[in-house]
């Protein structure tokens, strides 16, 4: 039988209640035979994340000081789960051994990892399941890359596919032989890992929203969602700022060419988005562009001089002074006689003026001049290239919202167009392209084809 690997992320696993939907969604498809889950997310905005309450105790008891009283909010909140759906995983004992732990100093890593690990123990039991220990199963290298023979471990460990397993996510064995947390966010990487050790048919994601939306929510109101979207969109999209999935969660699953399927456990008929290695034929008809993206967060250094081109090495001079600088390079526009270098503007706090002097001492340009703020705006679309005046109508809908550009970029994969705008412009920007590719297109009703 094909399979299904399945994720959970905290807020579909926040409560009981919550915990309920997670078995009916399991129990709709026996295809869903691994499950992933995070540790319970919040139940209202006000209440802190049980992953944020380990560090804390951690934090405390290595001060030293009474962590009680903080590990108490953590008690209680699994206790509950556990009596509410009516299961004994023996939490009363494994929590008093936990506290004991921490008394006596154990690692950052395997603190935080309680959290996916109890609430696993829990839903195992309620679904019936087998507790597969990541730590015996998901190694993570010194790097943080995991290592290979993750693979065929899990696979072994999940080979019988009559049976249903949980796994939680967020950590696995570390090069030293001890519990090793990915970073925030790392069930997504779990989950991943697990979708290709089964050679899952998908990889589903389920969280509290009804898949991705095709630009930013706070700048266009009730954007269309994107039901298709590749891969390499994705990065494009999530470069600029996209909230997406983690950003190594789609390397494993990726690699082999496993589809992902972000779902709402709140709405679970919604089709959600399906991120693929191609579009389908229904995803090309769909929309010209994946998504609108965007940041407001970048500094130009634009640096001039006359017969810059025949200077040899002229430009790798320029982002060698970076890199010594410990500077990142986002986008390198040029032209004949000049150059002009993006950076993140965190990257180079506290380091312009030193930059800045190295060129003029070492490049001689006829003018250096900085621009302070700069918002770097995505079009992307796998399908922009078989679209004849997409670079056209971009900037005519620019120039109707009296949007002056600054910059143009755009990759030789021609799967993005980049516009530079200044901070003041950027939400008209955003909202003049959605309204000119999205908003103005005709809507599909038809979803892309199912696992």
């Amino acid at each position: 039988m094909s399979r299904i690997a399945a994720k959970f992320g905290g807020t579909s696993l926040a409560s009981s209640t919550q915990i309920r939907k997670v078995k009916a969604i399991v129990d709709a498809d026996p295809r869903r035979g691994v499950v992933v889950v995070s540790a319970p997310g919040k139940r209202e905005s006000s209440e802190a994340k049980i992953t944020d309450l380990l560090y804390l105790c951690q934090e405390i008891a290595m001060a030293p000081a009474d962590f009680s009283a903080t590990f108490e909010l953590v008690r209680q909140r699994f206790l509950e789960i556990e009596r509410e759906l009516g299961v004994d995983a023996g939490m009363a004992a494994l929590l008093d051994q936990f506290e004991a732990d921490l008394r006596a100093g154990v690692t950052k890593d395997y603190v935080a990892s309680r959290g996916e690990c109890f609430n696993g123990m829990i839903i195992a039991k309620y679904l019936g399941a087998e507790f597969v220990d990541p730590c015996q199963t998901i190694f993570i290298q010194k790097t943080g890359l995991i290592n290979p023979k993750t693979y065929d471990a899990l696979r072994e460990r999940l080979s019988d596919e009559s049976k249903r397993y949980v796994i939680p996510g967020f950590y696995g064995q570390g090069a030293d032989g001890k519990v090793k947390t990915f970073s925030r966010g790392g069930s997504d990487i779990s989950g991943a890992i697990a979708a290709r050790a089964i050679s899952a048919i998908c990889y589903e994601n389920w969280t509290d929203v009804s898949g991705l939306l095709m630009t930013d929510p706070r700048i266009v109101e009730n954007p269309r969602p994107m039901l298709e979207v590749t891969y390499r969109e994705l990065r494009e999209l999530s470069y600029l700022g996209a909230s997406v999935l983690h950003d190594e969660a789609t390397l494993p699953v990726r690699e082999v060419g496993i589809p992902i399927h972000i779902r709402n456990t709140n709405e679970p008929n919604h089709v959600g988005t399906r991120i693929v290695p191609s579009l389908s034929v229904q995803g090309e008809a769909d929309s010209e562009i994946a998504g609108i993206a965007g940041k407001d967060q970048f500094v130009m250094i634009c640096i001039e001089k006359t017969l810059m081109n025949r200077e040899v090495g002229f430009t790798y001079r320029v982002l060698d002074i970076l890199r010594r600088q410990g500077v990142s390079i986002e986008h390198v526009p040029s032209s004949i006689d000049g150059i002009n270098v993006i950076v993140d503007k965190s990257q180079i706090e506290g380091k312009l003026d030193e930059i800045l002097e190295e060129i003029r001492v070492n490049l001689k340009p006829d003018n250096i001049r900085v621009v302070p703020q700069l918002a770097l705006i995505a079009i992307v679309g796998e399908e922009m290239n078989h679209s004849i005046g997409i670079a056209a109508r971009a900037f005519s809908a620019l120039a109707r919202a009296e949007v002056n550009v600054q910059v143009i970029n755009q990759g030789a994969s021609e799967v993005n167009i980049i516009v530079g705008v200044a901070p003041q412009d950027f939400h008209a920007a955003v909202k003049a392209l959605y309204q000119e590719f999205v908003a103005t297109q005709r809507k599909s009703l038809a979803p892309p084809a199912e696992a």
